[in-house]
């Protein structure tokens, strides 16, 4: 008898566990040690590989450095429907110690961050490098909340939804706290070829 239950139900819990396994978390590798693309007060350029797209974006604060971050971030492919990209690009520089909204134009996707620190200021100017893919439109586009949540808190915003992709942020800047809070614009594409140059 409990040979027939095992056989039974066995299965099932196989089944089960393959759909619901990695449901609560989905694990980003960030690269070796903690993978900080940059050091404190200076500069740097990050770009995923040809093909890739961010999905997950690490940062810690620390006041004693300048009021400046620690940034890292997770790429992975975008799925075959949307193609190879047809060209990639650096968006306008957005400066420090104001506030701002950018989204990739020509319909790109975020596939890399280029920042650069001013002491002054005591915060960073941004760059996002956008990639377009075949003549693929956003649509269903959001914001996600604050990241972080409060000013001075770690950041760890990760995509857990596949077929969404990050095309630009609006971010506010705290003079008090001398930190940056994050709302990414999320969208999704189209399976198709679209008309539009810009949404």
């Amino acid at each position: 008898m409990d040979l027939v239950l095992l056989c039974v139900f066995l299965p099932l819990v196989t089944v089960a566990w393959g759909q619901y396994g990695d449901y609560n978390y989905q694990h980003y590798d960030y690269g070796g040690n903690d993978g900080w693309v940059n050091v404190y007060r200076q500069g740097f350029n990050f770009q995923c590989p040809h093909g890739q797209v961010i999905v997950a974006v690490r940062s810690t604060f620390s006041k004693k450095e300048g009021s400046d971050r620690l940034w890292n971030y997770a790429c992975m492919p975008t799925p075959q429907s949307l193609g190879e990209p047809t060209e990639c690009w650096w968006e306008e520089i957005n400066r420090a110690g104001m506030q701002w909204y950018q989204t990739c134009s020509n319909n790109g996707l975020v596939a890399g961050f280029q920042s650069q620190y001013f002491p002054s200021v005591l915060d960073r100017e941004w760059q996002f490098y956008c990639c377009r893919y075949s003549r693929r439109c956003p649509y269903s586009c959001s914001m996600t909340t604050e990241q972080p949540g409060h000013y001075g808190e770690d950041m760890d915003m990760i995509m857990y939804t596949y077929d969404h992709y990050i095309r630009g942020a609006t971010t506010t800047f705290s003079a008090v706290d001398r930190d940056r809070q994050w709302k990414f614009i999320i969208c999704r594409m189209t399976d198709f070829d679209c008309q539009f140059q810009n949404l």
